[in-house]
């Protein structure tokens, strides 16, 4: 796996009539037949129409088969290499087009929209797979790849985009100017090019390679490459290819629903209360014909508890959902189950063990020291907390049930609420202080070898244990490689070596505790970034707030004078007493001060 760091159509319905497409800019002139329905022509109709004007996003499509299909999670919860398309194979001289709604996340962060990923001809993880690079929608406009691609033969020099974008100033324009119906292009037919385009008819990226692509495949004989798209908060609606795709096409006719699976049941409902308002929340992904999948909510499904509620106890909810794919009456309705507990209603609550943690600490750098609404998680380790309701009766409630705070990083007491989801709370003090800053020394002044050629994961700095409430302070001279990624990366681990989360110099990392953090950072170029940070003296500070989480800052002042930093906030699914952290390079080196 690589980790990271319309349309105006043009003569192409015309010939529907006749039955059959040629294939323009392709040579030989290949004939293609058409087995498009009416909803495709339909689209197609409604794309001309609406970019009558889009001047260079023209786009002359080849005739599309139906593949109808969801990539990602429809709530964005999908991070990078979680969900995929299907693999989309494409010969030696043939071209390659594709069309699928983008969905990118609503937070609007730039780069979570669509990769495209060219590989070699070998199931994903296979013996022998090998990608030639990652693609990304977004275009940043630096002088190399910086995040908008990598890998070993795409190359940024390339790329271009009639919307060049700054990560930092066009965030909310990027998110909106890519979402819509996008096409896809890779195109193998010139003899001396290799072309790739996304285009949605507003924003179009373009990859043109003057020379065809070298054979990356284990048999040589053997001039296919395939294609699949990968989501990173994100999600798209596949809708047609212009070539069937490994496992076939799937279908757009109407659906009947097979099987589903229940979403967000809750555990308990109180005693009495109205089914269909405390099921209100309930989600069932679909899984209909083709194995075509819809998240459908509760308003299209009905609810039945075996016994009532009643009663105190468990019970068998039931559900029952009878639309096809496109909301028509089903031939045959399906159900699926869950249980959930009726209870007594809750009118009491009372912190009966204190948390193990009640002392949380933070560190002020210059890379944070204008955040005015920094926070900490509460850590509820330890903790009992025991309820009383309406019959007198008491219980320990699971910690997972309550809702609990946040607490500002402010220095000093400050009293917080932890409630039940009915509302009962109650209040506890938790004390904020500064942490400790200490200096790592390290016995070894260098790590990576100087002229940059250690590979990834395979030279680290000694473990180093961070107690709670302290800051592990490293400065160093950064010597970097030729892309984002081949600077320092810092490692949060325990003393196993199970990593908490691994954090990159770049503003990007990964790990279990990760996609709890806040990230922050000023570069606005990359290119310039980049340039700044090779020979800088970097000071990277981490920092054991004892309640479960890790805060990482850095900054540097580059060779240009300008002054960049960044930063991870509340990393999490921390143990505060097996806390270490090393860095590793990655085609870089470092040199400890």
């Amino acid at each position: 796996m690589i980790m990271k760091n319309q349309h105006k159509l043009a003569s192409s319905l015309m010939a529907a009539a006749a039955g059959l497409f040629i294939l323009t800019g392709c040579e030989g002139g290949d004939l293609y037949n058409v087995d498009s329905p009416d909803w495709i022509s339909a689209r197609v109709d409604s794309i001309k129409a609406a970019n009558s004007a889009s001047g260079d996003t023209e786009i002359d499509l080849l005739p599309q088969n139906e593949d109808v299909y969801t990539v990602g999670a429809t709530d964005y919860s999908n991070g990078f290499w979680q969900a995929f398309s299907k693999y989309y194979v494409i010969p030696d001289g043939e071209k390659f087009q594709a069309q699928f709604n983008l969905h990118p996340n609503p937070d609007n962060v730039y780069y979570k929209n669509c990769v495209v990923i060219v590989a070699n001809d070998v199931d994903r993880g296979g013996e022998g797979y090998q990608e030639y690079g990652a693609w990304r929608y977004d275009f940043t406009n630096d002088s190399v790849t910086y995040n908008s691609q990598w890998g070993n033969y795409l190359w940024f020099k390339y790329s271009a985009s009639n919307m060049p974008m700054s990560p930092v100033d066009n965030v909310s324009e990027i998110s909106e100017k890519m979402a819509g119906l996008v096409t896809l292009t890779v195109d193998r037919s010139k003899v001396d090019t290799f072309y790739m385009e996304l285009n949605n008819g507003v924003v179009k990226k373009t990859y043109i390679q003057p020379y065809v692509l070298p054979n990356i495949n284990p048999n040589q004989e053997n001039t296919n490459i395939r294609i699949f798209v990968v989501v990173d908060g994100s999600y798209l609606e596949w809708e047609s290819a212009s070539s069937e795709p490994i496992g076939g096409y799937t279908s757009a006719l109407d659906k009947q629903p097979i099987s589903m699976e229940l979403q967000n049941v809750p555990d308990e409902v109180g005693l009495g209360a109205d089914l269909d308002s405390v099921m209100a929340n309930v989600t069932a992904l679909v899984t209909y014909e083709e194995g075509v999948t819809k998240v459908v909510t509760a308003e299209d499904l009905n609810f039945t508890s075996v016994p009532d509620t009643e009663t105190e106890g468990e019970k068998l909810l039931i559900v029952t959902y009878n639309k096809t794919f496109k909301g028509e009456n089903a031939d045959k309705a399906i159900t699926a189950t869950a249980t959930f507990k009726v209870v007594l209603e809750i009118i009491g609550i009372e912190i009966t063990v204190k948390p193990a943690h009640t002392t949380y600490y933070y560190l002020v750098t210059d890379a944070t020291s204008d955040l005015s609404d920094r926070t900490l998680a509460f850590d509820p380790t330890g903790m009992e907390v025991t309820v009383t309701y309406a019959n007198g009766a008491t219980a320990v409630i699971d910690n997972s049930k309550l809702v609990l705070p946040v607490v500002n990083a402010e220095v000093g007491t400050q009293t917080v609420a932890i409630a039940t989801q009915n509302g009962i709370s109650t209040n506890i003090d938790i004390n904020v202080a500064e942490s400790e800053a200490i200096d790592v020394i390290y016995d070894v002044k260098e790590l990576g070898a100087a002229d940059n050629s250690t590979g990834w994961w395979s030279a680290f700095s000694p473990d180093t244990k961070i107690e709670p409430g302290k800051s592990a302070v490293v400065t160093f001279t950064n010597y970097a490689g030729g892309s984002n990624w081949n600077n320092y990366v810092v490692i949060l681990r325990n003393a196993a070596l199970a990593e908490y989360a691994v954090v990159r110099s770049d503003n990007y990392g990964w790990g279990n505790g990760y996609a709890a953090a806040r990230l922050g950072r000023d570069a606005s170029d990359w290119g310039e970034w980049l340039a700044a940070i090779n020979g800088a003296n970097v000071m990277v500070s981490i920092t054991n707030c004892n309640n479960g989480t890790v805060d990482v800052q850095a900054d540097f002042v580059g060779a240009d004078g300008t002054y960049y930093f960044q930063y991870y906030l509340g990393i999490n699914t921390v143990d505060v007493d097996d806390l270490f952290f090393a860095f590793t390079v990655d085609g870089s080196h470092l040199v400890f001060d």
